[in-house]
């Protein structure tokens, strides 16, 4: 058995947790309890009416897969400038950032045509945080890839989109971080994500066994639960996060598989993929 492994069977917290050693990993140098502005930082407004500020990871690429979908059906009022928010050099504690998500995480929206209007008949600019947040309100703006009325198609949809946002975290923040970013590799929290990111694989598979899409059959049903699903669980079983496909033997998972492909295929989601993201910092 390895030092390491030693030090990590024979750990026992303190009664008061301190923050006073490295803890390594792929985000240990930005890493802190505190939340708050660190620089001063202002972000850049461009013409558009919507203003992303984001980057291409899972949860960046949610929002601008449903961007893009509206962009296919010509909704010009959806128009957008994409900004690019480098989390590993800390753009997100930047101040103009801070300011629209005081939670520093990406993505974040500024809505310049929101119709809200301030105390001297101005419109004011809506920020939006929280990539569900951000698709449920732009899909209820504009009226698409989101049931409008109440009763059991809307309930499913948001049903679904909760479950991504409820879930994720066990995928991303421990499956992801034990598996890929920490420092060394630890047998008890990467089996424990491992096991549990593989029953939401299972629950998502079983679900998609008779259906195309997570609300239905028809491409009026494809919506913001496939969007945000997609973004995690889709990219996953397609071999795009962690290189984990062998690991999680996720063909096993046919299912999950066909429709992750299946959404692969859309124009909208190709580029979103792949968004151009303009620098915030003009030098």
């Amino acid at each position: 058995m390895s030092h390491i492994d030693n030090q990590a069977k024979s750990y026992t917290p303190p009664k008061v947790w301190t923050n006073d050693q490295e803890n390594g990993g792929k985000f240990a140098s930005i890493n802190r309890p505190e939340s708050g502005s660190r620089h001063e930082q202002v972000l850049p407004v461009g013409q558009a009416p919507l203003q992303l500020y984001s980057l291409n990871t899972p949860n960046g690429i949610k929002v601008n897969i449903l961007l893009e979908e509206l962009a296919e059906l010509g909704i010009k009022e959806a128009a957008y400038d994409a900004y690019k928010i480098d989390i590993s050099e800390g753009d997100q504690f930047g101040s103009g950032f801070v300011e629209i998500n005081p939670n520093s995480k990406i993505p974040a929206l500024v809505d310049h045509n929101s119709g809200t209007i301030d105390a001297n008949k101005n419109d004011e600019p809506l920020a939006v945080f929280e990539s569900g947040a951000i698709l449920m309100y732009l899909a209820e703006k504009f009226g698409q890839f989101i049931p409008m009325q109440q009763g059991r198609a809307r309930s499913e949809c948001l049903s679904w989109v909760m479950w991504q946002m409820g879930s994720a975290p066990y995928l991303g923040g421990g499956f992801g971080h034990f598996y890929a970013y920490a420092p060394y590799p630890m047998e008890y929290p990467i089996n424990r994500f491992t096991m549990e990111t593989k029953r939401q694989l299972d629950v998502l598979d079983k679900h998609l066994q008779n259906q195309r899409y997570m609300c239905g059959d028809s491409e009026s049903d494809y919506n913001i639960a496939d969007i945000i699903i997609w973004a995690w669980y889709g990219q996953l079983v397609l071999g795009k996060l962690y290189e984990a496909k062998e690991f999680l033997q996720v063909d096993s998972y046919e299912h999950l598989k066909r429709w992750a492909q299946t959404i692969a295929e859309r124009p909208a989601v190709k580029r979103a993929v792949e968004l151009p993201l303009n620098p915030i910092s003009q030098s």
